[in-house]
């Protein structure tokens, strides 16, 4: 049975509204100048729900939806406008997977840059060292410089470090698309490893509703920065397939 303590993410009437400007110059003058004009968008409106540890959560929605801008306030990448948002445990989030890497890096020391951004000690990052390369299949090219990586290399390699890191909470936005065929199984199954783990916690959104329905058993979904339904994965998707089809 789930108690307040294994709450691992909290929204407390969370609100997030952007202000939008005609153009880049009108941002920066409102810097110095609060009456230059804009309008407000509200991502994300008055939204509350709690993840357990264990639960497999996904978050659907149609673009816009406000589903992107949850993630980047778990991740901090930004805040709420009101509300209140908790976040116990490590987050490994696979969002923008080359993000964080610095070209002039080679693989292996852009492994400990984001491994130290993840909050990993070095001798953490150590243990693991071999097991992100070994995972990622990019073989002698670990020891050149990012910047000579494809970007099908980066993905693999931003990938690789993300669910190698042993995550408490995984988040994942689409990313199980990453490389051929044969990589995109590689990655299904080491989520499934990950998620099979009680004590891990996965927040994947989507839009394949037979991804959702394979990985996660309770399903979020937002329209219009609202959350609508929260509940059952099954009904989650119905609810998300009806939303749809009212639209064509």
């Amino acid at each position: 049975m789930s108690t307040q303590k294994d709450i691992v993410i909290k929204f407390n009437h969370v609100t997030k509204v952007y202000k939008l400007f005609k153009n880049d110059k009108k941002r920066l003058l409102y810097t110095f100048c609060k009456k230059i004009k804009f309008k407000e968008k509200k991502a994300v409106d008055d939204v509350s729900f709690k993840i357990h540890k264990g639960e497999t959560v996904a978050l659907l929605g149609k673009n816009g939806a406000g589903k992107s801008t949850i993630l980047k306030m778990i991740t901090s990448v930004c805040f709420p406008t009101t509300g209140e948002i908790t976040v116990n445990g490590r987050v490994s989030a696979l969002l923008e997977l080359t993000s964080g890497f610095d070209p002039e890096f080679t693989g292996r020391e852009n492994i400990y840059l984001k491994g130290q951004l993840l909050g990993l000690k070095n001798k953490e990052i150590q243990e693991l060292e071999q097991e992100i390369i070994d995972f990622a299949e990019i073989e002698e090219y670990i020891d050149q410089p990012v910047r000579t990586y494809s970007s099908g290399m980066k993905a693999r390699l931003g990938f690789s470090i993300n669910v190698n890191i042993r995550p408490e909470i995984l988040i994942i936005d689409e990313a199980l698309s990453v490389g051929d065929e044969e990589f995109k199984r590689k990655c299904v199954k080491k989520v499934n490893e990950i998620t099979s783990n009680e004590n891990i916690t996965l927040l994947l959104v989507t839009h394949v509703t037979s991804v959702a329905k394979e990985f996660c058993k309770r399903g979020l979904l937002m329209k219009d920065g609202k959350l609508m339904f929260d509940g059952s994965i099954n009904e989650a998707i119905t609810r998300y397939e009806e939303t749809y089809n009212k639209k064509k």
